[in-house]
């Protein structure tokens, strides 16, 4: 093969590439134990993820998703937790400043699975919503990990009330 179909081949793929990744989506390896025991079961191996960006381009997201954003703690780290609540829910917080707290319009509340080991809104608040990068909607590896990310809320964290609680 001569040079000229290899540079072809980059020069069509490269493109391509870029727009997959930044517009549809990309995959990442977990690390730590925050969403233990969802993500990272063994602590020894990462999961390899697969992170949606359509359906953050789409505001689709739902109670429950495990997604992708932009650390309010360190805006440099990408962190992935699950939504526990969304905008005008009332959560009650683990060990937030406030016990319980609504959800701003244009917000979510997040959390990690494993709360003795996550860094999470029960730190630093609500996340805006624009800071989301992408849902996690399947585990690629390791191979006996496959599977599809459900979304759920953990049976520990079914507090979501609506608003007019906060006012009781």
């Amino acid at each position: 093969m001569g040079a000229w179909p290899v540079f072809r081949n980059f020069l069509f793929g490269l493109p391509a590439g870029i727009f997959f990744s930044t517009y549809v989506g990309t995959f990442a390896f977990v690390e730590g134990r925050s969403m233990q025991p969802t993500l990272n079961p063994d602590s020894e191996n990462e999961d390899l993820v697969f992170l949606n960006r359509l359906v953050v381009r789409n505001r689709n997201i739902q109670r429950g998703d495990i997604v992708t954003f932009i650390s309010p703690k360190y805006p440099h780290k990408i962190v992935i937790k699950r939504v526990i609540g969304l905008s005008g829910d009332v959560i009650h917080t683990l060990k937030y400043r406030d016990p319980i707290l609504q959800v701003p319009d244009n917000y979510c509340w997040v959390e990690g699975d494993n709360p003795t080991l996550s860094l999470d809104s029960n730190s630093y608040g609500p996340i805006p919503l624009d800071t989301i990068t992408a849902k996690a909607t399947c585990i690629l590896w390791p191979p006996s990990r496959w599977q599809s990310l459900n979304s759920f809320i953990p049976d520990s964290r079914i507090s979501v009330e609506s608003p007019s609680a906060l006012a009781a």
